[in-house]
């Protein structure tokens, strides 16, 4: 059982498990109260003491702020006895959800009750997730197996974790895991106005009857979930007892003698569809319990829409992502305010990797891009999620290019780390990119020269992009991420240099020379004239915008050093940024020979 969430599935023990009747006790601290807590260790300990068989094996597990193995499977009363007395004591952590329904929320004297239905979303995906990761662990076992899961309820918000339940029931089936849910409120009184611990409720449904209908439906949503996993599983839900040894004598009699029934379905379809399986025997007065269906096997063409959105997510947050799409990423900045800068973000996706889809008379395609952008703490501060549509008249035409996808993020000076996932949704190809984005404080130094942005492309700008950086005179420089143009092509090199020393005169004009030179094997083969900048020319910012530019056919096919020559000549300094560029030959025009 000892697996870390994500792991492989476990390699079954070296002892011999068969003919063992195996069970996991799940504690989940998450959502147990200390009482609570303490009422589902002594019923544990109670079937250990007096009821644990030399046919039984236990393993203890705990959900906190991870899943932790406390106990592996074991026989021992003494060792199992130690495990359950740990969680005797106060160290449940109660954070199982709060009120959400504000007209009936306790009346504490604060002006705002904060909706932490967002809160709940996320501690029931752990929770799920948990048990995903643990029926995974446990695949590695052949025979059946039995998690006793203690909690306090478990609410969903709409439809929001459907698909991490589906997914945790599919992987219990398949590792032929039943789970038993153990309610460990107990049998609960709902009172008109709310427990004493409470504070009284606030709102005309007090008197009307609402408020006390809406505990019931709190009470049944929390148990809603733990009878779908229970179910599902071909386990037990146990609810509104006192009396806890009913979950244990349920997995005694379910696993004392079974039989394992075997079948290979003629329905070869890939949908991900729930699939109904009935059990019937021809001897009268027998009852059957059997696990009901199953969840087929899925591919990308049969996914629904939550289980696509849910495989971006899962991309997102892996270690280890996909690559089978290729992506590029860049990502510069540009000052804004002092303690603001404006950081465009390119992304390319080579064309000869999205497969086209012929519709009519154009080739069409949809490419989804979900991105994160997180601080040093590991904070989100900033969102991608955007499906680009790709409709051409000829597909070929972008087989031989790139897709490039640009959006941008305001961000104060730090370090921060960017990951894009990437999807094309014609056969489902993924692919991720991740790198770290450093915003320097430009308060100190001098010259305070931005990111160095090159490009071979130029586009029409609107109105709204008109005083954004990379922007000049009604043209917007296309960023370009690999560095490699072709022979033919220009080469637009752009940058702004902040706060530029002025003349002590009543002027107050600045002196600043830029220019852009290019080595080959270390010698110089090519330089821009001095371009003399003497005005702030985006006053906005506080900057002078410069753009340099290299004709087409100047440069010969070959790897070059990109060098930009900043002085700032008032100042007395200077800065020479330097970037990569690799010139290839242009492709013959089709017809040449």
């Amino acid at each position: 059982v000892a697996a870390a969430p994500g792991a492989a599935p476990a390699a079954a023990p070296e002892a011999d498990m068969r003919g063992r009747r195996l069970m996991v006790f799940f504690f989940d601290l998450t959502s147990m109260q200390p009482e609570e807590l303490q009422r589902a260790a002594a019923a544990a300990r109670a079937y250990v003491d007096t009821r644990l068989s030399p046919a039984d094996l236990v393993a203890v597990v705990s959900l906190g702020t991870s899943l932790e193995v406390d106990q592996d499977f074991t026989a021992d009363r003494a060792q199992l006895g130690r495990v359950l007395d740990a969680f005797g004591g106060t160290g449940a952590e109660g954070f199982e959800e709060g009120v959400t329904d504000t007209s009936v929320a306790p009346d504490t004297g604060a002006a705002f009750t904060p909706d932490d239905s967002e809160f709940n979303i996320f501690d029931t995906d752990r929770r799920l997730e948990a048990l995903r990761t643990l029926a995974t662990a446990l695949s590695g076992i052949e025979q059946k197996k039995s998690v006793i899961y203690f909690s306090s309820g478990m609410s969903r918000t709409g439809q929001d974790n459907q698909v991490l339940l589906r997914e945790a029931v599919d992987r219990a089936v398949r590792a032929n895991v039943s789970i038993y849910a153990a309610d460990m409120r107990g049998l609960q009184a709902i009172v008109p106005g709310g427990e004493a611990q409470q504070a009284s409720v606030r709102g005309v449904k007090a008197f009307s009857g609402a408020a006390l209908s809406s505990q019931f439906d709190r009470t049944f949503a929390s148990q809603e979930t733990l009878a779908t996993l229970a179910e599902d599983t071909g386990g037990r839900a146990f609810f509104d007892s006192n009396d806890f040894s009913g979950v244990f004598d349920r997995v005694v009699a379910d696993t004392s003698s079974y039989y394992v029934l075997g079948y290979q379905s003629t329905n070869s379809t890939r949908d991900g569809r729930y699939r109904h399986i009935e059990v019937r025997v021809k001897r009268d007065g027998v009852k059957l319990e059997y696990r009901k269906g199953y969840y087929a096997p899925t591919d990308f063409a049969h996914a629904n829409r939550e289980g696509r959105e849910q495989q971006l997510q899962d991309q997102l947050f892996s270690d280890i992502s996909d690559t089978d799409l290729g992506v590029y990423v860049s990502a510069a900045y540009f000052r804004l305010a002092k303690d603001r800068y404006y950081v465009p973000v390119s992304l390319v996706v080579p064309g000869s990797e999205i497969p086209f889809a012929r519709a009519g008379d154009r080739h069409k395609a949809t490419l989804d891009i979900l991105g994160l952008v997180r601080d040093e703490a590991k904070r989100p501060v900033g969102r991608i999620r955007d499906t680009v549509k790709l409709a051409v008249g000829e597909g070929q035409q972008v087989q031989s290019k790139n897709v490039q996808y640009q959006t941008a993020f305001e961000l104060p000076p730090g370090r921060f780390s960017l990951k894009v996932v990437v999807r094309e949704n014609q056969d489902g190809a993924v692919g991720s990119y991740e790198t770290n984005i450093v915003v320097p404080d430009l308060s100190r130094g001098s010259p305070k020269v931005s990111a160095v942005v090159l490009g071979s492309q130029l586009r029409a700008s609107g109105r709204r992009d008109a005083n954004l950086p990379l922007v000049r005179n009604g043209q917007a420089l296309v960023p370009n991420v690999a560095h490699v143009i072709s022979t033919g092509q220009p080469v637009y090199v752009y940058f702004e240099v902040y706060d530029p020393a002025a003349s002590p005169g009543a002027d107050g004009r600045v002196h600043l020379l830029a220019s852009l030179a290019l080595y080959r094997r270390g010698v110089r083969v090519y330089e821009t004239p001095p371009d003399d900048i003497t005005a702030e020319n985006v006053a906005s910012r506080k900057a002078a915008a410069v753009e340099l530019t290299v004709p087409p056919d100047a440069l010969e096919p070959g790897l070059y050093l990109c060098q930009v020559n900043v002085i700032d000549d008032i100042a007395g300094t200077f800065a020479f940024p330097r970037l990569a560029v690799y010139v290839r030959a242009a492709a013959p025009a089709r017809g040449a020979s």
